[in-house]
């Protein structure tokens, strides 16, 4: 599933690409899954609005809409991309994909598509969106300590929880704690401030280099030019069970938390 870094990375293309764009039409496949509001709901929202910015809130993707005169829209159009999702900004002639469920036509010309082989994506409108959980990128070191010290659960399933952090997932969650040497399954409680402090820390600092290296390409992510991402060569630990730890040549671990693999070094992390 696309986490904060890919998701970044796709929004910054989007705006880039498309800001200022008007969505002439609308069409949505017949697929029910992908749709959490209405067919009808969507198509009336988009149609005949410019596209104002494009931007991330957690792990979606939104759309702020502004009328042809410049009036803000009152729904934003919000994606999330679920397992497979991807956006892509495409020529008009260009073969549709199997797995298209939605394609919006624009005035520049080109088409914007929404692509998802296994349909755990969601498309809907929404007036004011915002993410549960705080945003790791901007939170204050106290709110953070503020959000874990008091939770009994394992630290990496609390890293997961997007009404705490959104954004956040297995990838990042493994990296982080890899950096702050501290082991995934240690209850959130048990941190020290010490503890507390390389995690919040090294939580953003590999977010911002995933963001600056295009995000993880390890299933079917790609951004919104159908490029992948760079971050994966990054790894320490995420993916890379039985292989040397890079700092300590120690086999990577993986166990499973919560329904959730998590890959560690048991002699780096603590």
């Amino acid at each position: 599933m696309p986490e904060l870094p890919e998701v970044e990375t796709i929004a910054r293309g989007l705006a880039k690409r498309i800001s200022g764009d008007v969505i002439e039409s609308v069409w949505l496949g017949s697929k029910p899954e992908p749709l959490k509001s209405p067919a009808a709901e969507i198509a009336i929202a988009l149609q005949a609005k410019r596209i104002s910015t494009v931007r991330r809130a957690g792990k979606h993707i939104v759309f702020d809409l502004e009328s042809a005169r410049g009036a803000i829209a009152s729904s934003q159009w919000i994606v999330h991309l679920g397992m497979t999702g991807s956006l892509l900004v495409c020529a008009p002639g260009l073969e549709l994909e199997k797995h298209t469920h939605a394609v919006l036509q624009l005035a520049s010309g080109r088409e914007l598509r929404f692509v998802d082989p296994r349909r755990f994506g969601r498309l809907s409108v929404i007036e004011n969106f915002e993410a549960p959980g705080a945003e790791p990128l901007q939170i204050a070191f106290d709110d953070f300590g503020a959000l874990f010290h008091r939770r009994k659960t394992p630290i990496k399933s609390a890293l997961l929880n997007q009404n705490l952090l959104s954004g956040v997932g297995n990838i990042y969650a493994d990296e982080a704690l890899f950096r702050a040497r501290i082991r995934p399954r240690r209850r959130a409680s048990s941190l020290t401030h010490d503890e507390f402090h390389r995690l919040y820390n090294a939580l953003k600092r590999v977010l911002r280099e995933a963001i600056r290296l295009g995000g993880s390409s390890v299933s079917d992510y790609v951004d919104a030019d159908g490029e992948e991402g760079f971050f994966q060569l990054k790894h320490r630990v995420y993916g890379r069970e039985g292989k040397l730890c890079r700092v300590c040549k120690t086999p990577i671990k993986r166990i499973v938390i919560a329904g959730r693999s998590s890959h560690y070094c048991p002699r780096c992390q603590k």
